[in-house]
């Protein structure tokens, strides 16, 4: 089974008419930081616990749970935790949080950061260079690092699920203090 859909001025709309809405955003703290939606609570998918989650729901257990993430890949991966885990009633906001700002919806922003994506593009792109550079000064095996790097992309592309992301979602300047900044800002 696979979750339902909803799109962002649906969902916008719920929030308008003051419907019981429970969103959970699964980004890294740092990107829920920069922009999320005021009713959305931050639960990084690398933390999810789809048993917690449930059983510390404010609203009723038969109604949708509402997930987000920064444009729905992160979200149907969620989703999916929820559902192996018995859950259903799941609903995947379609284009997550590029979907609902490109509708001008209402958002909170904050401080500007390296999306997930890119910093995952930025660490892919040097190890390939880094590999390259190091075959020829080193030793022609450091080439192996590339193919390593291009088999993770042809596996995340195939999955949609990414190794490297989960890895740099993890690191210290994607997380935030308990004061709610950067933990990296100076």
């Amino acid at each position: 089974m696979s979750p339902t859909t909803i799109a962002p001025k649906e969902l916008n709309q719920l929030l308008a008419d003051n419907k019981i809405v429970e969103l959970i955003d699964v980004r890294t703290p740092v990107e829920y930081q920069e922009i999320h939606i005021a009713a959305a609570r931050n639960v990084p998918l690398d933390t999810i616990d789809p048993n917690n989650i449930m059983e510390s729901r404010s609203g009723k257990s038969s109604e949708p749970l509402y997930v987000i993430c920064r444009s729905g890949g992160r979200g149907g991966q969620a989703c999916q935790k929820f559902l192996n885990a018995g859950f259903e009633n799941l609903v995947n906001v379609e284009g997550g949080m590029l979907a609902w700002d490109e509708a001008g919806l209402e958002v909170v922003r904050g401080k500007k950061t390296i999306s997930l994506e890119r910093q995952v593009r930025i660490a892919a792109g040097s190890l390939v260079v880094l590999s390259a550079a190091l075959a020829q000064v080193i030793h022609p095996y450091f080439i192996g690092l590339s193919a390593f790097v291009g088999l993770g992309l042809v596996f995340a592309g195939l999955t949609d699920t990414c190794g490297m992301g989960m890895l740099l979602a993890k690191m210290p300047w994607n997380q935030t203090s308990k004061n709610g900044s950067s933990c990296c800002s100076g």
